[in-house]
């Protein structure tokens, strides 16, 4: 029996973005606005941690430890979602200590925290080394049991939406896009890669258990690599910024609105917004 706890305001909105959609040439475009559905400034890491964390309640946990790098939305949702939860998080963040906190570092913080910095360790020797006897969430939020988390969104979108051609959606350590391809299909789910893992298919594949699923991945935002701003990422910021007044971020649904703004994905699409906004305020790059 798969146990829950509630951490989010459920179904998040779908928003018509006409004007974005007219620009690029779509019979339709919605924003899934995963970004508004309330904890700790929001974002996808919630679904998957109303799982995690419920798994984590269940086995009596009262200490919670993740990794991430140093603005990991999931390490400040982590936090937010421990803080409500009443239990002490511990989060080990990738690289040494900034000069100053800012973006979702400052948020890690203010949610009291416990902040250990992996140095020139990898990260997940890391976690082994600073665990003690915490309740191990994995990096990005991403399991076989989270993955229900984004299987419900993809169940919202069909009671919302009905008929549309895909959804596109940052891919990062594969829970989301999981949890979407379980519930509508491998055809109707486009996973923008944004340089987290070596192979983000192959996760994905792994935590659905079907190594013969055919996926649609897009492989060709990811520039210079995970923390690296790109030209096509920074126009479409302010272009979804100029058009729709809505915000995203450098790494995740900057990447994935860069790929829909490429083309390719059908002419009736989904942008699932997945947050991370706080991000921005810390980017080098900007």
């Amino acid at each position: 029996m798969i146990t829950s706890v509630p951490l989010g305001t459920w179904p998040t909105p779908v928003e018509e973005a006409p004007r974005l959609a007219a620009r690029l040439g779509l019979a339709a475009l919605w924003f899934k606005r995963d970004d508004l559905c309330g904890l700790g400034g929001g974002g996808n890491k919630v679904r998957k941690l109303e799982f995690l964390l419920g798994e984590a309640v269940a086995a009596g946990a009262r200490t919670v430890i993740t990794s991430g790098g140093p603005q990991s939305n999931h390490a400040r949702l982590t936090a937010a979602a421990a803080a409500r939860l009443g239990l002490r998080c511990v989060l080990v963040l990738a690289g040494d200590p900034p000069a100053a906190a800012g973006g979702n570092l400052l948020l890690d913080e203010l949610a009291g925290a416990d902040v250990r910095w992996a140095g020139d360790r990898p990260l997940a020797s890391a976690v082994e080394q600073e665990r003690g006897d915490a309740f191990v969430i994995p990096f990005g939020g991403s399991s076989a049991v989270s993955v229900e988390g984004y299987a419900r969104c993809g169940r919202e979108l069909r009671d919302q939406i009905g008929d549309f051609d895909s959804v596109v959606v940052p891919l990062g350590s594969g829970g989301t896009m999981a949890g979407l391809v379980r519930e509508l299909g491998p055809s109707r789910v486009v996973g923008v890669d944004v340089g987290a893992l070596p192979d983000p298919a192959a996760a994905v594949r792994g935590l659905l258990g079907d190594e013969s699923l055919d996926l649609r991945v897009d492989r060709n935002q990811v520039g210079a690599g995970y923390a690296a701003l790109t030209g096509p990422v920074r126009q479409a910021l302010q272009l979804t910024a100029r058009l729709e007044g809505v915000f995203l971020d450098p790494t995740y649904t900057g990447r994935a609105m860069a790929s829909l703004i490429a083309g390719g994905h059908g002419s009736r699409v989904v942008f699932l917004h997945s947050g991370g906004v706080p991000a921005l305020f810390a980017h080098p790059a900007w």
